[in-house]
């Protein structure tokens, strides 16, 4: 069965970060442990409620398509056991399918969305300006409206409790250097592309995904942290895709709704999330986890 875990505790190794979701701690100067909490955030706000068995199937969501676009981009994942890191004493079976050992590296400082549709932020951004992230866009789109070709549409990092910013490419490139800023333009987008014909091979349009990047001491970039997750990502099914509507989702975007139907003005603390939405949250998690990667927590 799922476990469950709010956030993590492991005496004797350093917290350096704990994030919306994710705990991460020094293992030494080359590694990493990072552990998925059960932890949900919406609007850049953690919820008070946990989704349980959540973190677990992040991580092996993550890791089956770090696996399956390592000979696109490489990742951070190393392939060391967990019992050989985690402290004595410490239950294996609550962190087995939810922590990693990765790559210590130093993070791109910018969250590198890609869009192959119309929706959320994206969607708020054309309706005003015709355009989004700078990218001008033809006339007359619709709300969930595939583009013509996928987009790179980046934004800056923001702190817990503070919101993401959109920014345009040139931003990018005044933060990292327009050589490093083209390296993670590309790699989102190859990822995107690669994936969003393996998720229709599979019955799920992959709408729009984000991925955070790093660099090692020599420069080389990995993509790192979680990898197309329900977190992540806005997976709809595609016998129930419609133009006009936002379309149902295996992702979050179940809680987001329900939140934008609170009245919420999307600062902390966030609203308690209803047992039944936790629930059908949860299993629509569990069914991209099944439909994409053949993978049941059961």
């Amino acid at each position: 069965m799922p476990t469950t875990l709010s956030q993590s505790n492991l005496p004797g190794l350093e917290l350096i970060h704990r994030g919306k979701v994710r705990d991460v701690y020094a293992l030494d100067e080359h590694r990493l442990l990072m552990v998925a909490t059960d932890r949900l955030s919406a609007f850049d706000v953690v919820l008070p409620n946990p989704i349980p068995g959540k973190g677990e199937m992040l991580t092996q969501i993550s890791n089956f398509w770090f696996g399956k676009t390592a000979h696109l981009v490489p990742n951070h994942l190393l392939d060391v056991p967990l019992a050989e890191v985690l402290p004595p004493g410490t239950d294996l079976a609550l962190y087995a399918k939810r922590a990693v050992v990765t790559r210590r590296l130093k993070p791109v400082p910018v969250e590198c969305i890609a869009r192959g549709y119309l929706i959320g932020s994206g969607w708020k951004d054309y309706q005003k300006t015709g355009a989004v992230c700078g990218i001008a866009l033809p006339a007359g789109l619709k709300q969930a409206q595939q583009l013509p070709e996928p987009i790179f549409t980046p934004s800056t990092k923001a702190a817990v409790g503070d919101h993401d910013e959109n920014v345009d490419f040139d931003a990018v490139v005044n933060l990292v250097g327009r050589e490093l800023a083209g390296k993670v333009r590309d790699a989102t987008l190859a990822i995107y592309r690669w994936a969003a014909a393996y998720a229709a091979e599979r019955g799920i349009i992959l709408a729009d995904t984000k991925f955070e990047f790093g660099t090692d001491a020599d420069g080389k970039l990995y993509v790192m942290d979680e990898m197309l997750t329900p977190d992540s990502t806005r997976y709809w099914p595609a016998d129930q895709y419609q133009v006009g509507i936002s379309p149902p989702s295996y992702d979050k975007q179940f809680v987001r709704d329900w939140l934008e139907a609170q009245g919420w003005n999307k600062t902390p603390p966030g609203p308690a999330i209803p047992d039944e939405v936790i629930a059908r949250t949860a299993a629509k998690y569990a069914e991209a986890l099944q439909r994409l990667a053949g993978i049941r927590l059961d």
